[in-house]
């Protein structure tokens, strides 16, 4: 199998059975693959362990390879060379960003916090190190709500950069925040019209979303919750129908755990393809081998910021048992 690669203009040549070739590498390297529910399904095939990002995170805080291959976001692999200082960490595609990440920089979160001494950050996983690096607790979708309702009554907070989960989690917990005003580019894309368009059509169909989504869309979901949460929910909910509110690559997983159930995708405003993560989808089985057969691209990172990130990962994974 011959490909072209369009940044170097070479001819890469691949094996033609790419999933034995990633497989007897992951033997060599004594590699563990982490995959997010995001991906390709031709990649979720060959996970050695596929989860959300607070999943994600605790795979990778226990995981005793020596190679981690992480198949999902940069923000997804820097979190796992946070907590692996001495493992090489591999991202298939460097371009693999995130929404929310670039649109929270470091510098200008930090010049908020400043106005606000008597805060503490809380920063939703889907930021950068550099951000990681000043926060006071990390928290996932799965455990926001839980890790703010476990802080002191008159603990005041900034919480960023989602603002649609940090209002979620202010609704559910009642607690006074500041927030952040960023938002994922996906979950921010679905028509309320069109899903109230779907939920006539299939009056039985259970509507679920995750927190990123818009406060209008989350006030007509019969169930709010992480990726993994949505998940669980559609297998032990009695119901055979649902409209789902996230990246339709979780669909995957749902029809695999949840067989005979149907699954209709939450659609976007547009005439699109936009409920879909254009940074996930960079990734690819070829790319995934080329990383492993070239140890490369390499996740880095500045040790002062490495060790700073840690503390406050370690205190979500603490808080989250």
């Amino acid at each position: 199998m011959i490909k072209y690669n369009s940044e170097e203009k070479l001819k890469v040549v691949l094996p033609e059975n790419l999933t034995e070739a990633i497989l007897k590498l992951k033997k060599a390297l004594n590699a563990v693959i982490l995959v997010h529910y995001y991906q390709e399904p031709e990649i979720q095939d060959i996970a050695d362990f596929i989860g959300d990002s607070l999943q994600l995170s605790q795979e990778a805080a226990r995981t005793n390879a020596d190679v981690i291959v992480f198949a999902g976001v940069h923000f997804m692999a820097e979190t796992a060379k946070i907590l692996n200082p001495g493992k090489l960490v591999l991202l298939p595609d460097l371009n693999a960003g995130c929404s929310l990440a670039e649109g929270c920089p470091a510098a200008l979160l930090q010049k908020l916090k400043d106005k606000h001494p008597d805060h503490i950050l809380l920063s939703y996983i889907n930021c950068s190190a550099e951000v990681k690096a000043i926060s006071d607790i990390i928290v996932t979708s799965s455990n926001a709500e839980k890790i703010v309702k476990s802080l002191p009554k008159e603990q005041k907070i900034i919480f960023a950069p989602d603002k649609n989960l940090g209002n979620y989690v202010m609704k559910k917990t009642g607690k006074e925040m500041i927030i952040w005003q960023g938002a994922c580019i996906v979950h921010e894309t679905f028509s309320e019209k069109k899903i109230l368009t779907l939920k006539l059509e299939h009056p039985d169909a259970k509507l679920i979303a995750h927190p990123e989504c818009e406060g209008k869309i989350l006030e007509k979901a019969d169930y709010i919750g992480s990726t993994s949460g949505l998940l669980d929910f559609v297998i032990n909910n009695s119901s055979n129908e649902f409209i789902v509110a996230t990246e339709p690559g979780i669909i995957n997983q749902m029809k695999k755990k949840a067989p005979g159930k149907i699954f209709i995708e939450a659609p976007p405003e547009a005439g699109c393809k936009c409920n879909e993560c254009p940074y996930m989808k960079l990734n690819t089985l070829e790319k995934l081998y080329l990383c492993m057969r070239d140890k490369k691209p390499e996740i880095t990172m500045e040790e002062e910021i490495r060790k700073r990130a840690l503390k406050p990962i370690q205190r979500m994974l603490e808080m989250s048992k």
